[in-house]
């Protein structure tokens, strides 16, 4: 289920373009694409998806399949709302493959078959390491926000694999991208099915990463110590989910949160807060029984409140980073924070 919604096109870009750009796409190229959007659902000339899907198409014709795999995640942005949309993560899917060859890394993608509500349910992985045998070496599960999907963490799993000498296994959680599990209070079983097998692929030692809302999913596996560490980049934990911060969310972020959660049209603040109660991590904070954590964000976020990322200073095994000048999970600064956290998951599964 999804639905579109009232969103600022020039504005939504604006708050997104260091991202796009830090994740590799060239600035030149996105602004001139973008010079032409006015609306972000249309897919006709002048539409968000339509202009995009262009610049992306315009790389794959030249043999460039990553930026076109990167273009294509710009495309089908913020919500799969509509199937000009679905099909660009569909091609996103397919120029990403046709990219592997080139990659630093060897690349595999698999369907998993997870445990869930007593049977299964697929979940699309890319594994990348730093060859073809990673029984040796420790996992870290990556995903992404609610609008931010595995593909566009490609640059963020190779810095692991390079630095960090792990494998990763990319995802998309629950509610989004290609995984069919619904955003709900089952969400933590996928995550433990992912962390089984994460454990069956490598060395039997796992880490779990995750940026935004993935961060709270991660933050959770950190906090519930049932991972060997965990890293929480831009995670809302407890105080970003409250009626006053859902009202005053920006640049769409309430409606992506809408569709991530499963809603067909846009839902009341009083449905959207039953959505995210099961995502409040209040008990587990209360708790002792977290792995080695590093917790990451921006100390201008406009959609996650720093407490989120303040309650963890104090806790044992755990560093705590908000770094200025900077907003949501960091992104203006995300090689610097992609450095750090390379180097402390080093630290942590020599």
């Amino acid at each position: 289920m999804s639905y579109e919604f009232p969103v600022d096109a020039a504005a939504l870009y604006g708050e997104r373009r260091p991202q796009f750009v830090n994740q590799g796409l060239p600035a030149a190229d996105l602004d001139e694409a973008m010079s032409r959007v006015g609306d972000v659902w249309s897919d006709q000339p002048g539409g968000w998806t339509r202009e995009f899907s262009d610049l992306a198409a315009r790389y794959a014709d030249a043999g460039e399949h990553y930026l076109s795999a990167l273009a294509f995640g710009v495309a089908r942005f913020p919500t799969l709302a509509d199937e000009a949309k679905r099909q660009a993560m569909t091609l996103q899917i397919e120029q990403y493959a046709k990219a592997a060859p080139t990659f630093p890394v060897a690349f595999e993608r698999r369907v998993l078959d997870i445990p869930y509500l007593g049977g299964t349910t697929p979940v699309p992985v890319h594994i990348l390491s730093a060859s073809a045998e990673r029984s040796a070496r420790p996992v870290v599960i990556l995903s992404g926000g609610l609008d931010t999907w595995k593909v566009d963490m490609h640059a963020m799993a190779v810095a692991f694999v390079q630095t960090a000498d792990v494998a990763v296994m990319a995802f998309d959680h629950p509610g989004t991208g290609e995984t069919a599990a619904p955003l709900d209070g089952h969400a933590l079983d996928v995550i433990d099915g992912l962390i089984a097998a994460a454990r069956e692929l490598g060395d039997g030692r796992v880490a779990h990463a995750g940026f935004s809302f993935g961060a709270n999913l991660s933050g959770s596996s950190g906090l519930r110590g049932v991972v060997d560490a965990a890293i929480d980049l831009g995670g809302p934990m407890v105080a970003s989910f409250t009626p006053a911060n859902f009202e005053h969310l920006m640049f769409g972020m309430r409606d992506i949160a809408g569709n991530a959660f499963g809603f067909d049209a846009i839902p009341t603040l009083e449905q959207l807060m039953a959505a995210v109660k099961p995502f409040d991590r209040t008990d587990l904070l209360s708790q002792d029984a977290n792995c080695p954590m590093l917790v990451v964000n921006g100390a201008d976020d406009v959609h996650v409140v720093r407490e989120d990322t303040l309650v963890f200073e104090g806790r044992r095994d755990t560093e705590v980073h908000l770094i200025p000048d900077t907003g949501h999970c960091a992104a203006s600064k995300l090689p610097e924070v992609v450095a750090l956290m390379a180097e402390w998951l080093r630290a942590r599964l020599v």
